[in-house]
């Protein structure tokens, strides 16, 4: 598999379906096909209408599509993505909105680096605006990334987390979804040894990782069971010619997305059938619930081949973070420094990627944080969608970590930072 040539046959498979969803419309939509008193050419364009538009949102980064947010002052106020840091690898952004007095909470959402872009959080952005100044990591697709940018692994990440938030300063707030929770723990870590006086005042980590084996998932048992160099086989390409990363090991985007789509074949197909009918009786629009799913659904991005593997290799079957034997850059992070950042986890009831329990043990970890600055959610009936876009999150989980931020937004006495620094 780790050859540049099937690289491109995936891409050349897409590529020509999405031509031949765009032939099927052409040829269906012909002016004089209406003269055939039959549904056949109706059917045939609402194919190709659909086919098309799958395919090519597979290479297409979303846009945020933020207009504006209503502020407390009843007005519109019309919000821009404004770049603070740019590295290789991500982009640390900011929700720029216009004509605002800046808001006293101040939160980083660190996205997942897990096969889609960050856009996947665009709902939970726009919950948090109203309310927050909002900031958020934008990976990279690797493909785009030349060779000559080098690696990036799980500790490349972290101390890009670390930078991100010595950048934005301690009035800061991060919560992390879902992936990179293991590693934004770790982040955090770092920083109580390192840079005591940058440490975020809040951490919250929504759905992740820390402890796979606390709770066993279809996710956790396949890392199990493959071996790292059958994943390597199975799992890594080279770039093709197409791209800027040409050469670039990574697990493709393309071959996540089948993974995916194979786990509910049935009903991903009954959805897309269900689609075609709706075109083809003039029934969906551009932005219906369809296209809304699977526009981000379907917009993928190739992950380095480095930070797929050492992620399954380190997280998931070495357990570094949960045995709090994770290194970074030749230092070995101790979580239980951490004693001044306050720690939220919310778990769903019924998540089927990160079960709960996964994300509860990095209470365990924090052996230096008072229980007092510790809180746990189990959120009833949510999945892990739910609990940080879903109407979970709107409704029930969005003001309870609201509520954690304000209750834990003063600055830490300079006596805890001084003893934080000591013991580091």
């Amino acid at each position: 598999m780790r050859y540049m040539m099937t690289y491109d046959l995936m891409e050349t498979v897409r590529n020509t379906n999405q031509w031949l969803g765009a032939t099927a419309l052409a040829f269906g939509s012909y002016p004089q096909t209406g003269l055939a008193p039959i549904p056949h050419f109706r059917l045939m364009a609402a194919w190709g209408e659909v086919m098309e538009r799958s395919f090519a949102r597979m290479v297409a980064k979303p846009d945020w599509g933020i207009g504006a947010v209503v502020s407390e002052d009843g007005r519109d106020h019309v919000v821009t993505e404004r770049t603070l840091i740019e590295r290789p690898f991500g982009d640390l952004i900011q929700f720029d909105v216009q004509g605002r007095e800046p808001k006293k909470r101040r939160v980083l959402l660190v996205a997942p680096m897990s096969g889609h872009y960050a856009t996947l959080l665009r709902s939970t952005v726009v919950s948090l605006l109203p309310d927050c100044d909002v900031f958020i990591t934008d990976w990279h697709n690797a493909r785009d990334i030349p060779v000559s940018a080098g690696k990036f692994d799980v500790e490349d990440y972290t101390l890009y987390l670390a930078d991100f938030m010595e950048h934005l300063g301690s009035d800061l707030h991060v919560i992390a979804v879902c992936q990179p929770a293991p590693l934004t723990l770790a982040a955090a870590g770092y920083l109580a040894e390192k840079n005591p006086e940058a440490q975020p005042r809040t951490l919250t980590l929504i759905g992740g990782p820390i402890n796979p084996d606390a709770s066993a998932t279809d996710v956790t048992d396949f890392g199990r069971r493959v071996t790292m160099g059958q994943l390597e086989e199975l799992a890594i390409q080279r770039v093709g010619f197409k791209y800027a990363g040409a050469g670039r090991m990574v697990y493709p985007g393309l071959l996540q997305l089948t993974s995916f789509m194979s786990m509910n074949m049935d009903r991903h197909g009954e959805a897309f059938f269900n689609q075609i009918v709706r075109v083809a009786k003039g029934e969906a629009a551009d932005h219906d619930h369809h296209n809304r799913f699977y526009d981000e659904y379907l917009a993928v991005m190739d992950m380095p081949a480095e930070f797929y593997l050492s992620t399954v290799e380190r997280i998931f079957k070495n357990l570094e973070v949960a045995k709090n034997e994770f290194v970074v850059d030749g230092h070995k992070i101790d979580i239980g420094k951490i004693t001044t950042i306050a720690v939220k986890v919310v778990e769903g009831e019924k998540d089927d990627i990160s079960a709960p329990g996964q994300c509860l043990a990095a209470l365990d970890l924090l052996t230096g944080l008072p229980d007092s600055k510790k809180a746990a959610h189990l959120e009833p009936g949510a999945g892990h969608y739910g609990i940080f876009a879903g109407k979970s999150w709107r409704n029930n989980i969005r003001p309870l970590v609201l509520d954690f931020i304000d209750s834990n937004s003063e600055a830490p006495s300079k006596a805890a930072n001084s003893n934080a620094a000591q013991t580091a």
